[in-house]
């Protein structure tokens, strides 16, 4: 079993923008301390602008553990805290296959090297498909068969060859010195900062030691 990402959005109620984001980053660090929790990502509105959506991108272990932590007395306690600050229930959406590659378009790689990283997935794939599939089924339709064989390219990039190609060429495909910097959320000096000088989104990225 892989990872398994979530995505969820709230909005912030006119005037409580701030008290909420206060405590969605404390519930952030917090939550990381659950069984199976292995990542979480927030995406703030722009301070200055009219955005009261907050995203928030987890990633956990498996489904098991993702269900495990909406029914923790941790998440229930956080829900029933802000729940007078939030003008929507949470929106969540599962997300799979090829879509969590590049989930934060600030770091995405340049789409040359998506380009490249696909065909090195695309390429072996289809080759091995349509070499090894219609002599098995060659009884059917041609283009039943083209279309078995696209089936199965497909399902092995989603959940085999894409998530290692890009785990090995994560270096390459996003340097360090591509990224911006992530804040965390205790760093006394950001509250320090102009908000003109301020990120569009703010990010924080934590992963268990």
């Amino acid at each position: 079993m892989g990872q398994f990402h979530i995505a969820i959005t709230h909005q912030a109620k006119p005037g409580k923008e701030a008290e909420y984001e206060a405590a969605l980053r404390q519930f952030a660090k917090e939550s990381l301390d659950e069984p199976g929790a292995s990542g979480v990502l927030l995406l703030a509105p722009a301070p200055g602008t009219l955005g009261k959506e907050y995203g928030i991108l987890r990633t956990f272990e498996d489904r098991a553990s993702c269900e495990a932590f909406y029914r923790s007395d941790r998440y229930r306690e956080f829900h029933r805290r802000t729940r007078p600050l939030v003008a929507d229930d949470a929106k969540r959406r599962p997300l799979g296959g090829l879509e969590v590659f590049f989930h934060d378009p600030r770091t995405s790689p340049p789409k040359w090297k998506m380009f490249c990283v696909t065909w090195l997935g695309v390429f072996p794939s289809a080759l091995l498909f349509s070499m090894t599939i219609p002599p098995l089924i060659g009884f059917m339709p041609d283009l039943l068969i083209r279309a078995i064989v696209n089936v199965f390219v497909v399902a092995s990039l989603a959940w085999v060859i894409m998530p290692f190609l890009t785990k090995v060429f994560r270096p390459w495909l996003s340097p360090k010195q591509e990224q911006p910097m992530i804040l965390d959320f205790a760093t006394a000096q950001r509250e320090q900062e102009p908000e003109e000088q301020r990120p569009f989104f703010e990010k924080l990225e934590l992963e268990r030691v």
